[in-house]
């Protein structure tokens, strides 16, 4: 728990760094890329890498190309491949909370 925590303070960190320095359509992208991180995680932990593989390991992969494309600031394509992170990521979240429920937890 605790590593989540220091990983979540990690990422709000380098998300207001972000909006600090490169403006309005950085600022939209960190908002979103720290949405489907958080949501990433949250599928982590539900054991959607076992439970809804495809969906979690498209999510993590999108989220990486992102984080590419906002290095090379490429924001509007960084925008996008989160906003697919931030999709394939709630749909791991569903698919696992689904298997737990199938299996009475």
């Amino acid at each position: 728990m605790r590593g989540i925590v220091v990983n979540g303070l990690r990422a709000l960190l380098l998300g207001a760094l972000l909006m600090v320095s490169t403006g309005c359509v950085g600022t939209v992208y960190a908002v979103k890329s720290l949405g489907a991180a958080s949501s990433l995680e949250e599928a982590k932990v539900l054991g959607a890498p076992e439970l809804a593989e495809y969906e979690y390991y498209y999510a993590h992969e999108m989220l990486e190309k992102a984080k590419e494309e906002a290095a090379s600031a490429s924001y509007g394509d960084a925008i996008d491949f989160a906003d697919r992170a931030q999709e394939y990521a709630d749909k791991a979240i569903e698919l696992s909370k689904g298997a737990h429920r199938g299996a009475g937890r």
